[in-house]
């Protein structure tokens, strides 16, 4: 299984981090480890060694066969159900490894940095660029998304990543964070929502 995410793929949060409204060139791809995967409501350990940890929520994609070089016309075929997850990111290390051109992993990969919701089928919705998704801390909503303002969409994001990696049943991608990160603390209760439907839920220690 390897775990594809997307950064700087909403322009709101793009200026929340860098002070401008911009679109890539191209999609920004980074990998997460297999350790890094939390699912099944297990708590988070905030990693008080690295610094400021920031939530990041997401829609996350789940394929579902064998593809490579997949055209974007037919990229909707290789995904069958989507969720939503945490993208939890060491802000303050990946502030200096960006400013050093360096590689993303450590402040993106580490242990427990990738929070999994339960799966919908993708079937259930009439279009999945239309979808709205919400994280709650703590009973109140602290970051809001619609699918419909990515930058490159997903079906576009499939296509892209397919032309490097071979992507197989089981793979996972995050596509992307909108506006509203901010830092976890320990105790703080996450809970995420896709449309309506509760899907995420965990605590941090």
């Amino acid at each position: 299984m390897k775990i594809f995410a997307v950064g700087m793929n909403y322009g709101l949060h793009n200026k929340e981090l860098d002070g401008t409204f911009y679109k890539p060139e191209a999609p920004v791809i980074f990998t997460k480890a297999d350790s890094a995967l939390l699912k099944n409501g297990k708590p988070f350990f905030i990693p008080d060694f690295m610094g400021r940890i920031d939530y990041e929520a997401e829609l996350v994609v789940r394929i579902c066969k064998l593809g490579k070089n997949i055209s974007q016309r037919f990229a909707h075929r290789y995904y069958d159900a989507l969720t939503v997850g945490i993208d939890f990111t060491a802000r303050e290390l990946q502030k200096k490894l960006r400013d050093a051109g360096q590689p993303w992993e450590i402040c993106k990969g580490f242990d427990g940095s990738a929070a999994l919701g339960e799966w919908v089928e993708k079937d259930k919705f009439l279009n999945v660029q239309q979808l709205r998704f919400h994280l709650d801390i703590n009973g109140e909503t602290v970051q809001e998304g619609y699918a419909g303002d990515m930058l490159f969409q997903i079906d576009e994001l499939v296509s892209y990543i397919s032309r490097y990696f071979t992507l197989k049943t089981g793979d996972l991608l995050y596509t992307g964070t909108p506006v509203g990160v901010g830092p976890v603390h320990i105790n703080d209760y996450l809970e995420g929502y896709l449309e309506e439907r509760k899907v995420l839920e965990l605590r941090c220690k």
